[in-house]
């Protein structure tokens, strides 16, 4: 973790953190002996009493995780005005080296553990059902708790970020994750439930934090590109891992096991935070100046003046909102693209299955229509961060709104023409491809256009949005309201249309350019 070297009256305590991490620890090991009694009988909980050693456990959890808030949080939060007129920042010819490949497999790694537990939903459902006996209606409780936590996650962690700092808010973020691990260990499902609110929290939280934290480490020249891969990578990463687990794991552990690897994996990543540095100005203004003189050697980051109009805007982060300057616009924008986006992804992609079903497709050839279709989310990954690095960071972004449009627009052909084989796939290639490169773009692009202050609220807001459509979307479901192809892509075409042209109009250019310099764009 590193020795705290600034005030000690502001600075964190690191030996209550690490008292609260281990007991957390112990209380979630604590639920294993009544889990291996169950693996004894199918792996079933349901309708045992929970035992002496799981309610200790519970207990430990209870205490460790305000203990290891209360270690990790500054006793007292300094001003942000100490700094305002230097930003700290790598030169724009810093090379990439070896720190800097650390901290970016490890933030690939959170994002893949982070994104990895959520993503095990579709695998755990089936399970869940047959063990409680809940109507497929009851089952679409699950999916709205955990997506309902990712949207209050996303601007807590976020707004956390902004308060205290990056690294803190990545590190109660895993502890949290790490806490509900004991999901899989829930004899009812309500408790299931509450848990699965506290998962979604957790990992709502990483991924703006970590776009945030990147862009404000990495080079100019190198910062782009790498905010699109590692975040979409860690993305697609999560996916394959929890469709790897369950394929390893739940034929013999049961579904149960998927939510248990929460625990290795988080323990895994505060094994690794030794490699997470903190946001250079957050030391600055600790007075935590050795950590400062270590980030200048690893990571070449240097203080660097201000422009006056970025001194300005950074004087008064805590307070500043969201929509003042060039922000007026550009905040609603961003927020109605990944609005829009949630809907497609929640709505459209999340039914499609059912949908070309309906239209008279057998069931394998349209999971294979799906299938097939996405195949194509790394390439386009790769290719979002290729254009968005060297051709234009505004004109990627409204150029994967403006492909997911173009899928939209398919949707809406003649039933006759959309029946063809070769057309359907076109029609869901152009969805999956904007879907794709328009949420691999859509928070980089966030996390560099906003200031220090409130960079991790701006994109922590960004991310919630991007949540919401699912849990209006499973809101909906539960009362029978199943979107359809042509009915979302109908409803969705006009939104992206406003978001494509308020993004064009008042987007600004980020590629190569230095963060002070973007914040001086006002």
């Amino acid at each position: 973790m590193g020795a705290y070297t600034g005030n000690s009256i502001i600075g964190p305590r690191w030996p209550l953190f690490w008292a609260g991490c281990t007991a957390i620890a112990a209380g979630v090991l604590l639920h294993l002996p009544m889990l291996a009694m169950a693996h004894r009988m199918g792996n079933h909980l349901h309708g045992m009493a929970m035992d002496g050693w799981m309610y200790l456990g519970m207990a430990l959890i209870g205490i460790g995780v305000p203990l290891a808030i209360v270690g990790a949080l500054p006793r007292r939060r300094p001003a942000h005005s100490a700094s305002a007129g230097t930003s700290y920042e790598a030169a724009d010819d810093t090379p990439l080296n070896r720190s800097h490949a650390a901290v970016l497999a490890v933030l690939v790694l959170a994002l893949v553990i982070d994104t990895m537990k959520p993503a095990t939903l579709g695998f755990v459902i089936p399970g869940m059902r047959g063990e409680y006996g809940i109507t497929r209606s009851a089952a679409a409780l699950l999916p709205l708790a955990a997506l309902s936590g990712t949207v209050v996650g996303s601007f807590v962690w976020g707004l956390l970020a902004d308060l205290y700092g990056r690294r803190v808010s990545i590190l109660l973020s895993t502890i949290l994750f790490v806490s509900t691990a004991i999901c899989g260990a829930m004899p009812s499902y309500g408790w299931n439930l509450v848990m699965c609110f506290l998962m979604g929290s957790s990992a709502g939280g990483m991924l703006p934090v970590v776009y945030t934290l990147l862009a404000e480490i990495m080079p100019p020249r190198h910062r782009n590109w790498v905010l699109v891969l590692v975040g979409g990578t860690g993305l697609v990463g999560g996916y394959l891992s929890a469709s790897g687990a369950a394929h390893l794991f739940e034929p013999v552990y049961g579904w149960r096991s998927l939510w248990l690897l929460g625990f290795p994996t988080g323990i895994a990543l505060l094994a690794l935070a030794r490699w997470i540095p903190e946001s250079p100005r957050f030391l600055a203004e600790r007075g935590r100046d050795a950590e400062l003189a270590d980030m200048a050697r690893r990571f070449g980051i240097v203080p660097r003046p201000r422009a006056a109009r970025a001194e300005a805007a950074a004087s008064t982060p805590a307070a500043q909102p969201l929509t003042t300057g060039s922000h007026r616009f550009l905040t609603p924008a961003l927020v109605l693209a990944a609005l829009a986006w949630s809907f497609v992804t929640f709505g459209l992609l999340l039914w499609l299955p059912s949908d070309l079903q309906d239209r008279g497709y057998d069931a394998g050839l349209a999971s294979g229509i799906i299938a097939s279709s996405s195949l194509l989310a790394l390439p386009t990954i790769a290719l979002a961060a290729l254009f968005y690095s060297r051709w234009s960071s505004v004109k990627t972004l409204v150029g994967t709104v403006l492909l997911t449009m173009a899928g939209l627009a398919g949707a809406l052909l003649p039933p006759s023409l959309l029946a063809q084989p070769p057309v359907l796939i076109a029609v869901i290639a152009l969805l999956v491809v904007g879907s794709n490169g328009l949420i691999a773009v859509l928070l980089p692009y966030a996390a560099e256009n906003y200031p220090l202050g409130i960079r991790g609220r701006a994109t922590g807001l960004v991310a919630a949005s991007s949540k919401f459509g699912g849990v209006v979307i499973q809101l909906g479901a539960l009362v029978g309201l199943i979107p359809t192809l042509g009915g979302v892509a109908a409803a969705l075409l006009l939104p992206f249309a406003l978001a494509a042209a308020a993004i064009a109009a008042f987007g600004r250019e980020t590629r190569g350019r230095s963060l002070r310099e973007i914040e001086a764009d006002r």
